[in-house]
């Protein structure tokens, strides 16, 4: 059993006991100081709720919802949503902050609360910090019976949602709608299956097919958007004869593409494509984290703009992208944040951008992805031992490499000539993550496997 607290919000297995994971109690606490907080802000009572597919999701969804209203705050039920929805309703809403129930990309014995502020953005760690402060005092005060709060239920976000991609203006729906594009969609048994498909349509695509659409949480395969775990769509892609695959994970705000012939456009290169065209089309700055892809920065600098990166997070990603004002940042997982339209990773806005900028491009999905380079970056995971200290093993990893440039803003980040590796611990997952980035498919792993060798040996 898991329970993780980070600044991705309070994630964990299903079941065991309070604190070992997200058990009922350690719902109804989080969510209770979560209230709190929110109360202490002092701006209103109005929380806009959320929750992905997940078998956990009806059961965790009951305990936040009746949590918050016994602490006298009124709640805005989107029920079956995306995390990018309900981060729109919360401004939309004028809420106070709002929460989604989700573990995104984690497998169905995980969920989680992810916690937004009243700009419908993710809290800071400061933020986080007096949350977790008032959890461990169970510092609480609920509101006796004739001040309970309310819950209204809404199914009006969907619409809402695709009418505001619809009008931004750099979504083309007469340039898509005139390519007649035949798309297959792997919607992992989830809020996707409603949510994708209707955006689609709404974008004039006629033929769509629809793999893993009955919304169950039993996930037909395991729910990050991988290569290794995209078989099924890959292989329909090339049966059908569809121009493309889109994939997204449990809450729709990750997503990847599938090349007409069954090979993978690459998620890294989900971030580099959509840039690539709002750049096209206007200029300035851009950020993503330090585990992505050096493509991003090349293509940054070729339409005359500046790329920063940022600690992995989409706060931090956000942090930075106000902070430089960049007009499109995001993270190498297939994660698109368009500032202009809200700022949070949001798979239905890329969606559009994408195919409007494939539209445009007159080309196959194919023959896009190879006007961008060829870069491989080697994903890999470690399994932590709660009693291991990770920074000790850093610290020794660091002087190893001394004579390498190196980055310790987030873990540790080690440069070899024009490669590149990236170590640090999940804020998702009890793991320690280590990518690498090369030309060569091989120089990556070797990278990698390298790195993994040296912190097997120091474990």
């Amino acid at each position: 059993m898991a329970l993780i607290k980070s600044i991705s919000g309070i994630r964990g297995t299903i079941g065991g006991k309070p604190g070992e994971g997200l058990s009922p109690v350690d719902v109804v606490k989080f969510a209770a100081a979560y209230g709190t907080w929110l109360l202490q802000q002092g701006s209103n009572n109005k929380v806009v709720i959320g929750r992905d597919g997940r078998i956990s999701g009806p059961m965790v969804h009951g305990l936040v919802v009746n949590t918050l209203n016994a602490l006298g705050i009124d709640v805005i039920d989107l029920g079956l949503t995306t995390t990018p929805t309900v981060e729109m309703a919360v401004p939309m809403e004028g809420a106070a902050g709002g929460i989604i129930l989700t573990a995104s990309h984690n497998p169905k014995e995980w969920n989680a609360l992810k916690l937004l502020n009243e700009k419908g953005e993710f809290i800071s760690g400061d933020d986080g910090a007096a949350l977790l402060a008032i959890a461990e005092q169970e510092s609480f005060q609920f509101v006796p019976v004739t001040k309970l709060g309310s819950t209204r239920s809404t199914d009006e976000y969907l619409q809402k949602h695709i009418d505001a991609i619809l009008t931004y203006d750099l979504v083309d729906v007469a340039a898509i709608k005139a390519r007649g594009f035949k798309v297959v969609v792997d919607a992992i048994n989830s809020s996707g299956a409603v949510y994708v498909p209707a955006l689609l349509k709404a974008l004039g695509v006629e033929e769509i097919v629809v793999l893993n659409e009955e919304v169950n949480g039993q996930f037909a395969h395991n729910p990050e958007p991988l290569p290794e775990h995209l078989n099924e769509i890959s292989t329909t892609v090339v049966k059908q004869k569809a121009d493309l695959g889109i994939v997204v994970d449990p809450d729709v705000d990750r997503l990847c593409f599938v090349c007409e012939d069954g090979s993978m456009f690459g998620e890294e290169y989900t971030l580099v494509a959509v840039a690539d065209y709002i750049l096209s089309k206007r200029k300035g700055n851009t950020v993503s984290n330090m585990s992505s892809t050096k493509a991003l920065k090349e293509l940054t600098l070729k339409h005359g703009g500046q790329y920063f990166p940022s600690a992995v997070g989409e706060v931090n990603v956000v942090k930075k992208m106000k902070a430089e004002n960049a007009v499109i940042g995001g993270e190498g997982n297939g994660g698109i944040i368009v500032p202009d339209f809200h700022y949070g990773r949001d798979a239905l806005i890329g969606i559009a951008l994408f195919l409007s900028h494939l539209a445009h491009s007159k080309k196959t999905i194919s023959g896009l992805r190879k006007t961008y380079p060829d870069y491989f970056i080697s994903k890999n995971k470690i399994e932590l031992d709660p009693t291991l200290n990770v920074r000790e093993i850093f610290e020794k990893i660091k002087t190893k490499y001394k004579a390498q440039p190196i980055n310790t803003e987030d873990g540790l980040k080690i440069e070899f000539d024009n490669d590149w590796v990236h170590l640090r611990t999940s804020n998702t997952e009890p793991i320690i993550r280590i990518y690498s980035e090369s030309d060569l498919e091989s120089k990556a792993n070797n990278i990698a496997h390298r790195i993994i060798a040296d912190i097997k040996e120091l474990m």
